[in-house]
């Protein structure tokens, strides 16, 4: 057991083995003997008490996510940016806090979050409308929706965790949301462009602004995600294809791009609002990445295709914030959200001092003295959640929660 509960794993497993030796010491006199039992029992009550603790710590306990619930989840389950104007709340956020309830096998906050999401950003019927992005203050004081889009990422999230959820806690209600989301992401957020296949969008509306051309997302397609949903609809599967090659084809010096567009006939364009950076979206490509597990669709491809990445991360000491993918060039110093961000890539490339590295620089520089850094929080959650085993995905993209075997759902 690797729970440190009030001591080391090593304080664990040495008062139980101090107790088994103390019973085989117990030979003569009849003193000596009680003497040895009542320190044998003692003992053995210990490592109960300390191994029912750990058990529970595995249960319940996962300080950042608790951390992040006081910083920035109200308490009816909205999940606040404070670092915005308008005090937002996104659908990105309201999906990222489901999966991190769900990892954390928080049923309570769960429902909090998923109740606030279905009331104030679907009208009240997540089965029947895709969520509006955007919610906050308004001009006139009022709160409410500030733009009724919806963003596929979010929407592929929670159609995830919603479909996990089930399977994990056994709620068919759940379940069946997660599976008629799907559905309507299908119809609603993806468009069949010519020269690639169906893809995904990155919303129903805005993302096609001519009749030749397509604005795409690189860090809206986990492949994960998106094959877990094709065991469920084998409609996905042709999603899964142009998402590995989205993901491939747009990285060509191993940096994936914020955005590209797609033109009939040229193929992959620079996108004509965000050019060839690659940022704050991005870093969520890589993160993706080295959670695949191996023999997962499109891992070995996407680990080489990345590496370049990797390397210039263990040049730096530290990721870049920002690159260009045409030309392969770095600028800037990466937040400590973009370190944990990268701890699962580089684990999969088994670069442990360059990981050494980026867990030294977390710790140096703890999210407490950036209290209102939302994102990095959220990379955070995400890339020290993976490196610290509380949950992995398997081949055919099932979530493999830490509690799975040892709590009760």
């Amino acid at each position: 057991m690797d729970i440190n509960v009030g001591g080391t794993r090593r304080d664990y497993l040495s008062l139980c083995h101090i107790a088994h030796t103390q019973r085989r010491g117990c030979t003569s006199p009849a003193t000596g003997k009680r003497l040895m039992k009542y320190r044998f029992f003692t003992l053995l009550l210990i490592c109960i008490s300390i191994s029912w603790q750990a058990n529970a710590s595995v249960c319940a306990n996962w300080p950042l996510w608790q951390d992040f619930t006081s910083r920035f989840i109200s308490a009816d389950g909205r999940v606040v940016d404070h670092s915005t104007a308008v005090k937002q709340s996104t659908s990105e956020g309201q999906s990222y806090a489901l999966f991190f309830a769900l990892v954390a096998n928080d049923r309570h906050r769960f429902e909090q979050l998923l109740n606030w999401t279905n009331n104030n950003l679907a009208d009240g019927d997540l089965s029947a409308k895709l969520p509006a992005w955007q919610w906050g203050q308004r001009h006139d004081g009022s709160w409410g929706i500030l733009d009724d889009n919806a963003a596929a990422d979010s929407d592929v999230w929670l159609a995830y965790v919603l479909t996990e959820a089930g399977r994990l806690w056994r709620e068919p209600r759940y379940s069946a949301t997660g599976k008629l989301l799907a559905a309507r992401i299908l119809r609603e957020e993806t468009a069949d462009l010519p020269g690639l296949g169906r893809a995904l969008l990155p919303g129903p509306k805005g993302f096609h602004p001519e009749p030749t051309l397509w604005r795409l997302n690189p860090s809206y397609v986990p492949l994960q995600l998106i094959t877990r949903l094709s065991t469920i609809d084998p409609a996905w599967k042709t999603i899964s294809a142009t998402s590995l090659r989205l993901l491939l084809d747009t990285a060509p010096k191993g940096y994936a791009p914020d955005w590209v567009a797609w033109q009939t006939g040229r193929g992959w364009q620079t996108d004509p609002k965000g050019g060839n950076k690659g940022s704050y979206d991005a870093i969520r490509v890589y993160l993706w990445a080295g959670m695949l597990p191996s023999g997962a669709i499109g891992q070995k491809e996407l680990l080489a295709r990345l590496a370049p990445m990797a390397q210039r991360t263990a040049e730096l000491g530290y990721p870049p914030r920002e690159t260009d993918t045409i030309n392969g060039t770095t600028r800037d110093t990466g937040s400590t959200g973009f370190s944990a961000a990268i701890l699962p890539l580089l684990a999969s490339r088994r670069d442990t001092l360059t990981l050494d590295a980026q867990l030294t620089r977390l710790i140096a520089q703890p999210l407490d003295t950036r209290p209102e850094a939302y994102y990095d929080h959220v990379l955070t959650l995400f890339g020290t959640g993976w490196h610290d085993g509380r949950f992995r995905f398997m081949p055919d993209g099932r979530l493999v929660a830490h509690w799975e075997k040892t709590c009760a759902p």
